[in-house]
Order: structure tokens, then sequence, then C-alpha cells
């Protein structure tokens, strides 16, 4: 039976909250009617109406190969032929792990976990308890998944609402959640457990680090004996063969990862050195545990996805990013539009302004000014597919091919001239 993407949605809009399963996908902050996805291969997204489109939010970062890749598929049909969980340990699970330790300088020992938020949330309660300490600091604007004491002044999903906050959450659940200014390295004192941060900040749009930032945190985190936390749930395994710590330099007391080491299905992983790890259920009093945490079907995914990965799948990324940011730019520049497109390594964002934003208010500022719902829709209905909200930022992948770029700035320079014109 045909269908088409309103219809979809209104029925959808009746069993759901808002029709939706994550608040951003109900185009809340660009209007309009959400298209609904039929299937997905490579590059690109088609829509139940048969609509097909450049996509640039490739599931929010798993996608780093490409939808529907051969190799992750094949991974998953023959994990799913062995039964789709056990409640057990697995093989695949102890790979899993190998296989980051072996990636990222440092990292001795690793938990997975089903979600991002769940690796961040145990992240923190292991500071907690590693540290003997309270209080979390966070930066305005970083979103760390929708955990209680991580929701206060986060960016992404909370930001593109219209909040600040969330009802729900207790005074009590964020009373020891400080939150600083972005880019401003904080005071921390004895009572702080922890300095959590995403080393590349990716949901108030792309805001790089200042240069040496990250390098005064590690030693801020240093002076005060507080635990420094790289939220790597989009930057992990994206920005480099072993994340932000060979990208900066700079190694955290804490790792948090999702998305890439899934290959598409929900996992995540937190993880530290040997004595910080020591402190988790069983060699610790730390608790934390989960029924389809290693889930074999999501360890074969994310597996086949990080042997994809190589030194030479990194450098074709930043080549393949960098054509699209650079002409992106150029379209912009042309069009005589306010407008700016970052790039850090494979991330590339957008904001429509005349200078880069250097924390949440001057983000904020530029998302709010009404421009990106514009561009979003002239975008979308010449079949490219961006994030529907402004505090995202694009994933172009090893699949995206040099016509898909081109093609993606083409449709860029008409939106960006009827923008100008009207």
């Amino acid at each position: 039976m045909s269908t088409t993407n309103v219809e979809s949605f209104e029925r959808a809009q009746r069993v759901m909250p808002g029709g939706v399963s994550s608040p951003v996908r109900s185009f809340g902050s660009v209007g309009g009617t959400p298209y609904i996805v039929e299937r997905a291969e490579g590059a690109h997204v088609w829509d139940v109406e048969g609509r097909r489109y450049i996509d640039y939010v490739m599931s929010y970062g798993p996608g780093i190969v490409g939808h529907a890749h051969p190799d992750v598929v094949a991974a998953i049909r023959a994990a799913s032929e062995r039964g789709t969980s056990y409640g057990a340990p697995t093989l695949s699970e102890i790979e899993m792990a190998e296989e980051l330790v072996d990636r990222v300088p440092g990292l001795e020992m690793v938990r997975l976990v089903s979600s991002g938020t769940e690796a961040t949330m145990s992240a923190i309660r292991l500071a907690r308890g590693a540290t003997g300490r309270s209080t979390i600091v966070k930066f305005a604007g970083h979103y760390h998944g929708h955990a209680d004491a991580l929701l206060a002044a986060g960016g992404s999903g909370v930001a593109n609402q219209g909040l600040s906050g969330c009802d729900g959450v207790t005074a009590g659940a964020v009373a020891d959640t400080v939150v600083v200014p972005y880019n401003v390295v904080p005071e921390l004192d004895e009572t702080v457990a922890a300095l959590i941060v995403e080393p590349v900040p990716a949901n108030m749009g792309l805001v790089p680090p200042e240069p040496g930032f990250v390098d005064q945190l590690r030693a801020a985190c240093d002076r005060s004996g507080s635990l420094l936390i790289f939220d790597e749930v989009i930057t992990g395994f994206r920005l480099a063969r072993g994340g932000a710590t060979e990208w900066f330099g700079v190694t955290p007391d804490i790792w948090c990862f999702g998305k890439v080491i899934g290959g598409g299905l929900p996992v995540g992983a937190y993880g530290a050195n040997r004595a910080v790890m020591a402190n988790i259920v069983p060699l610790g009093a730390v608790y934390q545990a989960g029924t389809l945490s290693g889930n074999p079907l999501a360890t074969a995914a994310g597996l086949a996805q990080l042997r994809l990965l190589d030194s030479a799948a990194y450098a074709e990324l930043e080549a393949i990013a960098t054509r699209l940011a650079d002409g992106l730019q150029s379209v912009f520049d042309d069009a005589g539009t306010a407008a700016i497109v970052p790039r850090v390594g494979p991330l590339v964002g957008l904001f429509f302004t005349t200078g880069q934003p250097a924390n949440f208010d001057e983000a904020k500022a530029a998302a709010d000014n009404g421009m990106y719902p514009q561009f979003f829709h002239g975008m979308l209905e010449r079949g490219v597919a961006l994030a529907p909200g402004p505090y995202e930022v694009m994933f172009p992948s090893l699949a995206h091919s040099a016509a898909d770029i081109d093609r993606t700035i083409s449709a860029a320079a008409e939106v960006a001239t009827a923008m100008e014109s009207a």
C-alpha cells in the first residue's frame, strides 16, 4: 500500500509523542513534515515516496563508511544466525574491547553499554566513585546524553527544542553539576570529581577549541586531582584512528564512545586505565550493568566498520570533508551570504553568521537568526538532507562521491542565491 510522508507522520503522531523516537526528527526546529525513511544505501536515503536524498545526517555519525556497507551487513547477518542476545560473555565483545584498546593510547580497559548516554552516565558515576568527590563540571552547549545530571545547558537535542533544561529533572539531580562557558579554562578545586568535555564540540554546531585549550584542560585537572572525561561519542574514531587522543595528543582519564563503534546498531562504551576501571563491579564498588551490553550484533557490526577505518580511510574522509566545506564556503562567499563553514578533520559545521562562534552563546545567536530553516528546506527540495536543526553538524562519509559533493555544492549555490534575492 503506497503512502506519503504526510500520511506516515500523521500516523506516527497518533502513537508516538511528536511522531518520533528522538525530538530533533520532528522538524520542530525547521518546520514542515519530516521525510520518512524507507531505506538507505551508501551516501543516500530514500523516503516512503521513493525520493532519494544525498544524506549528511548519516544517523548523526555512525554511518562513517556509508549506509548498508556490504561488510557491515554481512557481519550482522552472520552474527544474527548465531543468535541475537545471550546474556553471557561473547568473543565479539572481547574483540571489540581489544580493538578499542589497541587504537587509543592510554586506554587499557573498557566496559560496553548500549548507548552514548549510558556511557557518559556510567563515566560520571565512575569518576565520583574513583575520586570520592561529588561535583561534575561541564561546558554550556556540550551535549552528553539525556542523563539527568548532564542535561543542564545541553546542546544539540536540548537546544534544538528551545530548552535550557528539562522538566522532570529535579534541582537535586543537577545540584552537583557546574556549567561553565566553553573555551575558557575553568577553575577546579578539590570538590570536583570530573570535568567532562566534547574534545571537538559538535552539538552546538561545530565550535573548535581554541589552540592549546584541550591541553590546558588536562593541566587544570592535574592541578586539582579531578578526572578529565573525553566524551568521544561523536569524535571517537571519526577524527582519527585513535580518536581525539591521537588528534590532540592529550590523554584523558576516562573515555566515552558510541556511534561509529556500533556500525549503526545501538552501542556505547566507556573506559580508562586499569587503576580507574578497577572501581567497576565486579572488581570494585561502582555498579553498572546492562542486559544488552556487548550485544553480539552491535559488536559484529562495529568491528566490521572499524576494520575498514585505517589511515588511508581517514585521509580520504578528510579530503571528502574538505571538498564539501571549501565548496560550500565558496558558494556563500559568491552569493554574499553571511555564513561560515568550519571544519575539523572530517567534521563539517555551518553557521549563518560572519564570525566563528567560540561558545554556546555565540552559537545560539547564529542559530536563532532564522536562516538555517530556509537553507535546510531549500536543500531538501533539491534532494540534499541536512540535519533538521541548526545545532548539528554534517557527517560526510567514505560513501560520498565527488559527484555527490558537487551536486550538494550546486544545490547550495541555488539556495543561497534564492535566499539573498528574497
